[in-house]
């Protein structure tokens, strides 16, 4: 792998970084969010399902528009683009105006993490991509271990616009970053209406998408409300709320780590075989944490399959079909925040009507659907081979 390549890696590490903190800004500050605001917390959380279907349906219908753009300066204005929307969240007097804004801003997300994984996926070689792509993901996997506790500790102590100010902050840097580190000229081939034809015609490949849509599901439906769970359930305090926040991204870390060292010796899908397993694990055991220790204890499975399943099921898809992979990354990244939207609001309503009490029944049906069809597409996928 060249020189440039390897920064532009880290570069677009940090891009991630920044997206997933402001992805996930809402969960870790959601207490806040709807004290200040005088909403309840299933209506706040619903900031987490507005924001996940502008990306969701952006990301595919926006990957066309943008094929033809250099990713340097696309990926620079994409993130320029992020760091204004959460200044200007940042200033909103009330929850209609943060909403509308908040759909706005996520529109960057919605163009960055899968043209940063089809950029450097055009730029490695073929036999380091899976691990090139990987490693670019990383950055959601830092931003669980950071900026979701930091987002948790900074909106229980300072609120939430310190929290929204914060990410402006990490954004404009990483778009400083991008711009330096990224070559000019990296343009991943534009495809055509047969191309995007045949990639949403191939059962196999998007029984793969969907897989990643069901998971996501799965794992919203109780992650969005993770704040306030801890709050009300546990007792806990900010200080214990932030403590767990960064636990669970420590081992989202390792996780996310010991999948970009496997992948390429394991095989992609049999490595998201083992990260939905790991989090169906974690949600089968959660009724029985009813304390710190337990917990701590209950999220561990879980964290080291969060991250590992999105990194995984992309690298899966573009392994699959390099050719199709700049619409195969934007439809996956489309259903990992479609599947969020569907996660935090139907958590909503179940936290509406009955508490916290359906939230990881129903988050482990949708896991057991999606473990399900991945198996079903692997076995598709070799025959079809």
């Amino acid at each position: 792998m060249s020189a440039g390549t390897a920064q532009a890696r880290w570069a677009l590490l940090a891009g991630n970084f920044v997206i997933g903190c402001g992805v996930m800004v809402v969960a870790g500050t959601l207490n806040d969010l709807a004290r200040a605001l005088a909403v309840s917390v299933a209506l706040a959380g619903q900031l987490i399902a507005i924001g996940a279907v502008v990306m969701g349906i952006g990301a595919p219908l926006l990957a066309s528009w943008v094929a033809g753009f250099d990713r340097r300066r696309l990926l620079t204005l994409t993130l320029a683009w992020y760091a204004a929307g959460h200044a200007l969240s940042a200033l909103m007097p009330d929850y209609a105006a943060l909403a509308g804004v908040r759909a706005l801003c996520m529109l960057g997300a919605a163009v960055f993490t899968p043209q940063a994984a089809a950029a450097i996926g055009h730029m490695a070689p073929p036999e380091q991509r899976g691990r090139a792509i990987t490693f670019v993901f990383l950055g959601w996997s830092l931003a669980s271990v950071l900026g979701m506790p930091i987002a948790a500790w900074i909106g229980e102590t300072f609120g939430w616009r310190a929290a929204f100010a914060t990410v402006a902050v990490l954004g404009a840097a990483a778009a400083a970053w991008v711009h330096a580190a990224m070559p000019d000229g990296v343009k991943p081939p534009a495809l055509s209406r047969a191309a995007w034809r045949e990639a949403v015609t191939q059962p196999a490949l998007m029984a793969i998408v969907a897989v990643t849509a069901l998971q996501s599901a799965g794992q919203f439906t109780l992650f969005s409300y993770f704040a306030p769970y801890y709050r009300q359930t546990l007792a806990a305090t900010p200080a214990q709320i932030s403590a767990l926040f960064f636990w669970f991204g420590l081992f989202g870390l390792i996780g996310n780590v010991v999948l970009t060292r496997a992948i390429d010796r394991v095989g992609a899908p049999r490595c998201a075989m083992i990260a939905l397993a790991l989090i169906t694990l974690s949600l089968l055991a959660w009724p029985l944490a009813g304390g710190m220790p337990s917990m701590a204890i209950v999220l561990v499975p879980w964290a080291l399959g969060c991250f590992s399943a999105n990194s995984a099921q992309q690298a899966r898809l573009g392994l699959a079909a390099p050719a199709l992979a700049p619409a195969l990354m934007a439809l996956n990244t489309s259903a990992i925040y479609l599947g969020q939207a569907v996660g935090a609001a139907s958590g909503g309503v179940l936290l509406a009507g009955s508490g916290f009490t359906w939230l990881s029944p129903v988050g482990v049906l949708w896991l057991l659907a999606a473990i399900a069809l991945s198996a079903w597409a692997t076995k598709r996928s070799a025959a079809a081979r």
